[in-house]
């Protein structure tokens, strides 16, 4: 291992978890990630792009059924075990443990509802997928809605003149989709389906939305162009485009009345993976950091000899297991609860990303020049760490988001 575990009741099932992703991680991920990372965006997506051996090497250990539960052929992981999956992989790599993170989310998304023919459509082939060639993308940015998409508390936001940049029109048995998802939807241009985000209800604003489970081959979808980004360079991301798309309402798989719920839903996992995710990156980061002071000589003996060096490497240390402590224990709570506490998700996404972004600043100091060298792992992490501030909600946006729960869930906050 890297880097021993400070949680001293894990088990034997959740050390071979740990121990087993974490190889997988550094054995393939790594390797083929780096590769990635340094193509353009279109090179990364096109025909015979190691990107698709890494989906299919990910898919035949049964990667993308992680959520699923075993009478599906999931592992039947427990919330912690989830925790320690998306951690390793994103020791790995961010960027890609996002894009196998999306991939199945139509698919879950969908088996929630319910609805047994789409199940056995859908959900039961990518199941039982073992190439990488069913692949998921969530569409909730649009070109004018950031993270305040997902803020429908907001009554600025739920005015009639709010439109969003893709709605639905019920046309008998069909809803009729017109619009475009901004660059930013991770995964979508090498996604074969989608859930997608979509305006309803003019009359409500934003609040006026639903969510449409769809195959990304029907007439009228067209994607954009990959997206040339900063970081997380290994997450392909671009947009979507409908143009009379017409899916049978069945496909809608909630409408304006479950809204609300449904954004509060997907925020608490969407967060709380950000968060488990960084708190990877932040001991890669811590990693790289530790191995280059072992090795470099500076000022007549090695790095980590100095006492300066000790006293920053032992603060990006903590910082790692702070992320840590706080993802696992909201995963605990949060992950499998059918009504989980949001806010939670969201101080640790804020927390985690802040944290992981400090220890990657520090890595690039600790590697000096080096570090911003693409020899080195520093300035990838550096740049990975940069976009998950942004990534899944905005610092700012999620706190005021946060704050809007705590005045609606913690009457006792508000008796102070």
């Amino acid at each position: 291992m890297s880097y021993f575990d400070l949680n001293t009741g894990l088990t034997w099932e959740d050390a071979t978890v740990r121990d087993t992703v974490y190889q997988f991680a550094k054995e393939v991920v790594r390797p083929v990630t780096r590769e990635l990372d340094r193509m353009t965006a279109q090179q990364m997506i096109a025909s015979g792009s190691p990107l698709y051996d890494l989906y299919a090497k990910s898919y035949q250990l049964g990667y993308h059924k992680m959520l699923f539960p075993e009478s599906l052929g999931g592992p039947g992981f427990t919330p912690l075990q989830k925790a320690i999956f998306i951690e390793e992989m994103a020791w790995g790599s961010f960027g890609f443990s996002v894009g196998l993170g999306v991939a199945p989310m139509p698919f879950y998304f969908l088996l929630g509802t319910g609805k047994q023919e789409l199940i056995e459509e859908f959900v039961v082939p990518f199941l039982n997928c073992t190439d990488g060639s069913i692949r998921g993308c969530w569409g909730i940015t649009e070109p004018n809605h950031g993270t305040d998409a997902a803020h429908v508390e907001d009554p600025l936001l739920s005015q009639p003149g709010v439109k969003g940049d893709v709605r639905g029109r019920i046309d008998g048995d069909y809803l009729v989709i017109n619009g475009q998802k901004s660059a930013w939807v991770s995964g979508a241009t090498v996604a074969t389906h989608a859930i997608i985000h979509l305006q309803v209800d003019d009359s409500m604003g934003l609040a006026g939305s639903g969510i449409a489970f769809m195959p990304l081959n029907l007439p009228g979808i067209s994607k954009g162009a990959p997206l040339e980004k900063l970081g997380q360079r290994d997450l392909n991301q671009g947009e979507l485009f409908f143009d009379d798309v017409r899916i049978p309402m069945s496909w809608l798989l909630l409408g304006p009345d479950m809204y609300k719920m449904a954004i509060s839903m997907v925020l608490a996992h969407a967060n709380l993976n950000m968060a488990i995710s960084s708190t990877g990156l932040a001991r890669a980061a811590f990693d790289e950091s530790f191995k280059w002071a072992k090795g470099r000589v500076q000022g007549g003996k090695v790095l980590i000899e100095h006492d300066s060096m000790k006293q920053r490497l032992f603060t990006m240390f903590a910082r790692v297991e702070t992320c840590r402590a706080l993802s696992r224990s909201v995963a605990n709570f949060n992950f499998d609860n059918p009504a989980p506490a949001t806010e939670y998700s969201i101080a640790a996404k804020i927390t985690a990303t802040e944290l992981c972004y400090q220890n990657a600043h520090d890595a690039i100091q600790i590697h000096g020049g080096y570090g911003l060298t693409r020899e080195y792992l520093s300035e990838k992490l550096f740049r990975d760490a940069r976009a998950a501030l942004i990534e899944d909600g905005t610092t700012e946006t999620l706190a005021k988001k946060g704050g809007y729960y705590l005045m609606d869930t913690y009457p006792r906050l508000n008796k102070l």
